[in-house]
């Protein structure tokens, strides 16, 4: 597997196929491996890339010094794309890493924001569309009740928030609507898969407690962030499950009113992590939104 060297630490990614440029992000508790099945159906001739974020779910520590908010990955997702030379990219998010997309595009990073080196002064250049797929948005961080769960227990001291997670070794306990019951219908495998970091290295327990630490300023910004949304030109697909029961489908829908050439698709029988659940329709969805003709925009909202 590819790595690259970043400011906060090394990344791991996935690039496979060739083609127009595809970067999908993944949310909490999850890696690269949430895309598989969808860059399956995507890379004979797209070039796919997909990094592995610390999020929870990396095996790689970051720097202690490293900015590991919301606000702080997006940075790094920026500096990602610049470190690679991606342009036209489309970018993809589900779940948290829909939260990433709208803090990459519509809040540039400004110098002295943080700790680490400042972003591409204008990261959303490298952006050409944008693909939302039941995301973070709006008010809606930390989101339902498995969001908020997780959040709560980031305040725990370590020895506590370390117990709590070792209770998702159990399938049971996973399938609750407080663990991964309400986000995923099929993708049980994958989600115990990526939780062996979190369970067995402190050092990515650190990382993911500084990330769930910082949710109330990344909830603002989030917040915010929807307020410069319609100035971003490219075309947007908000692609969200019809059945969600932690991202309101009224987000969706208000998502894709924002942006000035957005569309809104519902897709049936899945759960929030729509690339475990609906792994061909998202990637019959993307194909066609890639190779359609981009639409001329409309003024901002």
């Amino acid at each position: 597997m590819p790595q690259i060297e970043l400011s906060a630490g090394t990344i791991d990614y996935h690039d496979t196929g060739a083609g127009p440029v595809i970067v999908a992000l993944h949310g909490l508790l999850m890696d690269a491996s949430l895309w598989d099945a969808t860059v399956a159906g995507l890379s004979a001739d797209h070039r796919c890339v997909v990094p592995t974020l610390p999020l929870g779910a990396h095996r790689r520590p970051m720097r202690a010094d490293a900015d590991l908010s919301l606000r702080g990955i997006a940075r790094l997702v920026a500096e990602f794309l610049d470190r690679l030379d991606l342009h036209d990219v489309t970018l993809v998010g589900n779940d948290t890493g829909g939260a990433l997309v709208q803090l990459l595009i519509a809040q540039p990073a400004a110098p002295g924001e943080s700790a680490q080196p400042a972003a591409p002064a204008e990261p959303a250049a490298r952006v050409g569309r944008v693909v939302l797929v039941s995301c973070d948005a709006f008010d809606n961080l930390p989101p339902g009740l498995p969001g908020r769960t997780l959040y709560l227990t980031g305040k725990l001291p370590p020895a506590g928030f370390g117990l709590f997670m070792q209770q998702m070794r159990l399938r049971p306990l996973r399938r609750l609507p407080l663990a991964f019951g309400w986000l995923t219908r099929r993708g049980d495998a994958t989600t115990a898969r990526a939780m062996q970091p979190v369970l067995t290295l402190p050092e990515i327990r650190r990382d993911l407690v500084q990330t769930l630490r910082a949710g109330t300023a990344d909830g603002a910004a989030l917040r915010a962030a929807a307020d410069r949304l319609p100035d971003f030109p490219g075309p947007t697909l908000v692609a969200w499950a019809s059945g969600d029961r932690v991202m309101p489908l009224d987000h969706g829908r208000r998502l894709a009113a924002l942006f000035r050439s957005g569309q809104l698709v519902e897709i049936d029988d899945s759960y929030t992590l729509v690339p475990l659940d609906q792994p061909a329709a998202l990637a019959r969805l993307i194909r066609e939104f890639v190779g359609a003709p981009a639409p001329r925009p409309g003024p901002p909202n």
